[in-house]
């Protein structure tokens, strides 16, 4: 730091030098100073103690007597043949160094670039001289700032001198003046400047992890405030200590590694951070093991790479054995050290833990190499548990069993599940076995995993098993053939005619046992059925149109019951397709219709034709007039198509309810007809509205209308003989 303070203070010596020289370059052949302002030496890593780096051309043109060099980097000096020199091993030299060397004829710097190493300042000789690229040329700028350096962390007493702004044009009325953050900016006051020297000071210790660059100006005015200089920039650039440890973003970290793995297997990375300068050794961080829990079958089972924070596996790959290790768990213990891991690093610990996982390198293999098991035929369910070993781990695709049946069950009849909670194979019977048909069965089973195995394990012997199923004789019920018996008859047939006859037999073929027929279900209570034959009748009348018909078919269930012990049963079905008789009448609809008694248009209702039965008994439907006389001047059909015609009006008909005469016809071999009525209201309409209220019923059959014409007549020829009478009595008029 001396040094450096010592190189700013004669910055502007330097600058007044090189401008001499320029003038007085074509006036002598000797210029006094650094015959080569510039040099650079490749940085490989760092450098040696006493090894010379470079040699500087340097002439005081008098036979540099008393000449004396300062670097600027304590760590190098000049020695005798003017060398450059480091004092001791050297990693962090920053990239720029310069080299000061005066005596009473001269005074002159030379730049030292370090190429290929970190940087510690932007700043190079010409930048601090304000110079332009070609030294040594005169400035123009008559302040001179140079950069200025600051440690962080410094102890009282404050202020410190940090460097001094020098002015070519300084006059006794001029005063400095310090502008900026830090200056007059917040931070205020950490930075301060002697008005009349020009020396800058701090006033308190840095930290330069909150700020590690200001940037402030420097200007020169009269007294009266009036600007002179500047403004001119000044950098303070706060010097990093090693006052961070390293710190692990986790205090615990997890990861995972396959058994058998191969040897240098990268498990995991272990990162830690440094909030000093990146750009010092302060922050270069070194990560080591400091301890593995358990330490078998290795105590260094794990490496971490020193740089690189990876671990890898050390351990052989036979000996990372999920199955044969202490723990499938390891415990380390890693240390970050900053200094590059030297023994003044500062340090920060976190914690790995390794998980030995599985792979599936062991085979399933049965508890046995026979099971045996015995069902009831007819049953169904599971009926043998089977059991393996697996030594992988429990609850992964290594230990999951998967099991299949190889042989022995060419119908199907079998099952086989894996219970998830302990990996058994659950053998079922999915389809009934038949005792008569196969006693014994035999299955070959085989297990295996869900994961495949690893290439140099194979399923053996043991990942086999062979099952013996012993099917138990049960009495079965009688099995009725065909199921369901289907028949067509015709409605209508004679009570006692013949419908069908039942089939069913025994599967217990081995016992002789009889069987008797039950009706089970008869919706309409129209079968019989003969308990030994099994043959069908009817007790009453087929009716096709009856409710419990249902297209066409009459649905019943029978029973057949052996003699066994205890007795068994089955159950059969009959189904009866009933074909069509035509016996039953159609019917008009609708059966009421409503007209205007002023209506222009006559035509009254579009009426329709149904019947229960079915084709060819139904339509064409005939639609005609009552056999009455008269019908046909007042009403007309009109055939529309096979099942509706058009009734109209052929006059206006008063206010009234009127019974129209219909006869309707199908087309049934024998057809049947049918004499109905049309009840047709005639209302008044009005406004959209129509009133059929009080409307008198007048019977359209021309008897009645004769009954009462001829009624009429008689009360008239009545009342005229009771006034004649009355006229000739004395009370005619008090009758009157």
């Amino acid at each position: 730091r001396k040094a450096l303070s010592r190189i700013i203070v004669l910055l502007l010596a330097v600058k007044v030098v090189c401008t001499g020289a320029q003038e007085e370059e074509e006036k002598t052949e000797c210029v006094p100073g650094f015959q080569e302002k510039e040099y650079q030496v490749e940085y490989s890593g760092g450098f040696l103690k006493d090894v010379p780096l470079l040699q500087v051309v340097f002439d005081d043109c008098t036979g540099n007597e008393g000449v004396e060099f300062e670097v600027s980097n304590p760590d190098f000096l000049i020695d005798e043949n003017l060398n450059l020199v480091p004092r001791r091993d050297v990693i962090d030299s920053g990239d720029v160094m310069f080299v000061h060397g005066v005596n009473v004829h001269v005074d002159d710097m030379a730049q030292v670039t370090i190429m290929g190493a970190p940087s510690r300042s932007p700043q190079t000789l010409r930048e601090i001289l304000g110079l332009s690229d070609m030294m040594p040329y005169r400035s123009k700028r008559s302040l001179l700032v140079p950069p200025m350096f600051v440690p962080e962390n410094q102890r009282a007493p404050f202020p410190r001198l940090i460097g001094k702004v020098i002015s070519s044009d300084m006059k006794e009325d001029h005063i400095f003046r310090l502008m900026g953050r830090g200056a007059d900016q917040d931070p205020k006051g950490v930075f301060s400047i002697n008005r009349l020297t020009g020396e800058v000071a701090v006033s308190r210790a840095l930290d330069r992890e909150a700020i590690a660059y200001y940037h402030l100006q420097v200007s020169t005015t009269d007294l009266s405030g009036r600007l002179v200089e500047g403004p001119v920039d000044l950098d303070v650039s706060v010097i990093d200590q090693n006052d961070n440890r390293p710190v692990f973003k986790e205090p615990r970290y997890s990861g995972e590694v396959l058994e058998g793995s191969p040897t240098g297997t990268t498990v995991m990375t272990m990162t830690a951070y440094d909030a000093d300068d990146p750009n010092t050794d302060n922050a270069v961080l070194r990560y080591i093991i400091v301890r593995q829990l358990p330490d078998k079958p290795s105590p260094n089972m794990f490496y971490i790479d020193p740089e690189r924070g990876d671990i890898v596996t050390v351990i052989a790959p036979h000996q990372l054995d999920r199955e044969t290790l202490p723990t499938t768990q390891y415990e380390l213990e890693i240390v970050a050290k900053d200094m590059a891991g030297s023994e003044v690093g500062l340090t920060g610990t976190a914690t790995a833990t390794i998980t030995i996982t599985d792979r599936n390198d062991h085979a399933p293999e049965f508890t046995h190499s026979l099971f045996q098991a015995s069902v009831n035929e007819g049953s169904t369910g599971v009926v043998v548990n089977l059991t393996v070993d697996d030594r992988d781990d429990p609850a992964t695709g290594a230990w999951r069993a998967i099991y299949s049946i190889i042989n022995g069950d060419p119908n199907q009849n079998f099952e086989i599940q894996t219970n998830l909670d302990n990996n058994e194979g659950m053998l079922s019977v999915v389809k009934p076995l038949d005792y008569e048909s196969s006693m014994f069965h035999t299955l070959l089973i085989k297990v295996e995993n869900e994961d495949p195995l690893v290439p140099d394990i194979v399923y053996g012997p043991s990942s086999t098993a062979t099952v013996y199923i012993t099917v138990m004789d049960v009495n079965e019920g009688p099995v009725f053939f065909p199921d369901p018996l289907v028949v067509i008859r015709r409605e209508n047939i004679p009570v006692g005619s013949f419908v069908a006859m039942l089939n069913a037999t025994d599967p217990d073929y081995l016992q002789t046992q009889s069987i008797r027929f039950t009706v089970l279900r008869d919706p309409a209570d129209w079968l019989i059925v003969n308990p030994f034959k099994g043959n069908v009748t009817t007790r009453a009348i087929l009716d096709r149109e009856s409710p419990h018909v249902h297209n066409n078919q009459y649905t019943a269930l029978f029973m057949a019951t052996d003699n066994g012990s205890p007795p068994a049963s089955g159950t059969g079905t009959l189904i009866i397709t009933l074909e069509d008789e035509n016996d039953n009448a159609p019917y008009v609809f609708p059966s009421v219709a409503r007209v205007c008694e002023d209506a222009k248009d006559m035509n009254v209702v579009v009426i329709g034709g149904r019947d229960k039965d079915i084709h060819p008994n139904t339509d064409p439907f005939k639609i005609e007039l009552g056999k009455q006389p008269g019908l046909e001047k007042t009403w007309k059909i009109s055939r529309i198509n096979d099942t509706h015609s058009q009734i109209m009006l052929l006059h206006s008909l008063k206010k009234a309810n009127y019974n129209l005469p219909l006869v309707l016809t199908d087309s049934g071999i024998p057809p049947i007809s049918n004499n109905t009525e049309l009840k047709v209201q005639v209302c008044t309409c009005r406004k959209n509205r129509m009133d059929c209220s009080r409307a008198g019923s007048i019977q359209t059959n021309l008897l009645l209308l004769l009954g009462l014409v001829l009624i009429s007549i008689l009360l008239f020829i009545t009342a005229f003989r009771f006034t004649d009478l009355c006229m000739k009595s004395q009370d005619f008029i008090l009758y009157i």
